[in-house]
Formats: structure tokens, C-alpha cells, sequence
């Protein structure tokens, strides 16, 4: 489980598994699990190096992310939110 302070759960990422193209399967701290499309997230000169398929496939887990060594991440809670809104469009288009 994650972290609360106050009111709030901290999510962390507890598992990431590359699937194809720019597509992580994520398992966050609160048991959700799906699987997260980064490729329209990639933008701005940080991230421009994960444009590389090959340099995408190859990101590391830290105690609360995933990020790579160009020192771009994404927030767990953006991640989160992200694989909750994607898993809900994926289900409603079928």
C-alpha cells in the first residue's frame, strides 16, 4: 500500500512491464493495473530522446516511478490517472 499523509494516498508504480510501441503495463500501490499509451505524452526537450523507440523500451523503476536516464519520469499520479482514463475509453469503444 502506499503512503498517506493526511487525507491523501500516495500512489507509487510497485511494477512496469514494456508491452509494444510506447505502451508500459503498469501495477500501482492501490492495486489498480492496466496499460498506459505514453506516446501522445512524449513532448518537450526532456522527453525528446524517449521518441526513440529503442531509448523508450529502456526505462528504470525507481521507489515511486518510472523514468529513464535523460532524467525524464512521469508523476505516479499522472501515470495513474492516465491508466484509469485510458482503461475507461478502452472499454467503452468495444
Amino acid at each position: 500500500m502506499g503512503l498517506i499523509t493526511g487525507n491523501t494516498l500516495l500512489i507509487k508504480v510497485k511494477q512496469a512491464e514494456y508491452v509494444s510501441d510506447y505502451q508500459i503495463r503498469l501495477t500501482f500501490s492501490d492495486g489498480l493495473t492496466g496499460t498506459v499509451d505514453l506516446k501522445d505524452e512524449i513532448w518537450g526537450e526532456v522527453f525528446e530522446p524517449l521518441k526513440d523507440i529503442n531509448y523508450f523500451k529502456n526505462f528504470t523503476q525507481d521507489r515511486w516511478t518510472i523514468g529513464w536516464d535523460c532524467g525524464a519520469d512521469f508523476a505516479p499520479e499522472f501515470l495513474h490517472a492516465l491508466t484509469k482514463k485510458q482503461s475507461k475509453k478502452a472499454h467503452t469503444i468495444g
